[in-house]
């Protein structure tokens, strides 16, 4: 390939060659092949797009890694030349599995963003060659740091403008910051495999899941969990709110487009599982939340009568879970000092003791502090979160009473 060679459209298409009905293309010695991988919407629970990915075969006719094949892609000439031929094959192939619906996921390398524009126009005329909605296009930006953070957001609008929809990839991975969410504004957002990865290793982070996805969704944009490949992390994608998995345990990558493509069929199965596992946490939960309703009230009962905050929250500073005893009033403000339970003090961590004294700190933003004014003399229960008195993961119930003419909050840190 002469280096100084325009990688327009009809470049392109001359590179490209027919084999059983299908578009391939060439890369030196090899023959570029497409492949798809289906795209599920957990609601739904069925297929919403494919991702068309390349797969490689050598001069053997044997399929090869496709890391080997980027591999040969040395110069940037080449590097962009492998991402056009690519799409180019994708586009027309996806065409041949006569789905007139579902999105179409097309990856665009870093190099394509940075020098694409140097070689001709293309996409544009990509679509309209094979008269291909752009809607219907998601173009993934892989997440990899690239030096003119311009370029890519003009390369960005100008999907955009065409119509097309536009996804992180790989977000998470280790050049992943939110930063570039805030700035690209993607539609959808896959997570990396590593995520998933972690999760076995660390239960920690299973429950940080929700809070990033939440997050993510707040910035606008869906999220699609990648990599699943087990029923556990199948489970996971239910469990934090996610709404599109990609990854074999649901379907692999196939190359005969030939065949009608079977799709996953146990959504059923899988909704069933997490229903009864979760419905089996929600009864624990309830069952301890009823326990604590109880001592808690009986607290409660004897601060009106006049007892002592140390006095009233004995029962509570027995029980294994419970951190921390504290007195606020509907204006926010601390009433005293923290009462906090033997097991506990013996493990306290020294590097946050200047946290330790909380008489007089201002709660009033605090959610346990908020419901339970708006729902006096009724047990509330928060979600797990990091308490700022010893960094460490809790829950707070929080009880709102009247005692001699003044209304307080009873609150009481559990462990998690």
């Amino acid at each position: 390939m002469k280096t100084d060679t325009v990688l327009d459209f009809p470049f392109i298409r001359q590179q490209a060659d027919y084999h059983n009905g299908f578009l391939t293309g060439q890369m030196k010695s090899l023959k570029l092949m497409t492949a798809l991988q289906p795209i599920y919407s957990i609601a739904h629970k069925r297929i919403i797009g494919y991702e068309a990915l390349l797969r490689p075969k050598n001069e053997k006719n044997e399929w090869i890694s496709p890391a080997s094949l980027f591999e040969q892609a040395e110069t940037p000439l080449e590097q962009v030349h492998l991402d056009r031929i690519s799409r180019c094959i994708h586009l027309h192939n996806f065409q041949t599995i006569n789905d007139p619906l579902n999105w179409l996921f097309l990856n665009v390398s870093p190099q394509t963003i940075i020098s694409g524009k140097a070689y001709g126009s293309f996409f544009t005329d990509l679509l309209h060659e094979f008269d291909f909605p752009p809607h219907r296009v998601v173009i993934e930006v892989v997440e990899q740091p690239i030096s003119d953070n311009n370029l890519l957001l003009n390369t960005i609008q100008y999907y955009k403008d065409l119509g097309c929809l536009i996804a992180i990839d790989d977000f998470g991975a280790g050049h992943s910051n939110f930063d570039r969410l805030w700035t690209l504004k993607p539609d959808i957002v896959k997570l990396d495999r590593s995520f998933l990865a972690r999760t076995s290793k660390q239960s920690s982070i299973r429950s940080m899941m929700s809070g990033i996805v939440s997050l993510i969704h707040q910035a606008g944009a869906l999220v699609l969990i990648e990599g699943v490949e087990t029923i556990d992390q199948a489970i996971l994608g239910i469990e934090c709110d996610a709404d599109f998995v990609q990854g074999f345990f649901f379907s692999r990558p196939f190359t005969d487009l030939s065949v009608p493509h079977e799709p996953f069929q146990e959504f059923n199965a899988l909704f069933d599982y997490f229903k009864a596992t979760s419905g089996r946490k929600r009864n624990e939960f309830q069952n301890r939340v009823s326990h604590y309703d109880m001592i808690m009230k009986a607290a409660v009962n004897d601060l009106k009568s006049g007892l002592p905050l140390g006095s009233a929250v004995k029962g509570l500073l027995d029980d294994a879970r419970v951190v921390r005893c504290y007195m606020i009033g509907v204006d926010g403000i601390q009433i005293g000092s923290t009462m906090v339970s033997n097991s506990y003090t013996a493990d306290i961590d020294k590097r946050f003791k200047p946290l330790d004294d909380a008489r007089s700190a201002d709660w009033f933003r605090r959610h346990y502090l908020q419901r339970a004014i708006y729902h006096p003399e009724q047990l509330q229960v928060t979600r797990p979160y990091l308490s700022i008195t010893g960094a460490h993961m809790c829950r707070t119930l929080s009880i709102k009473f009247s005692a001699r003419d003044s209304e307080c909050v009873l609150c009481c840190d559990l462990s998690v």
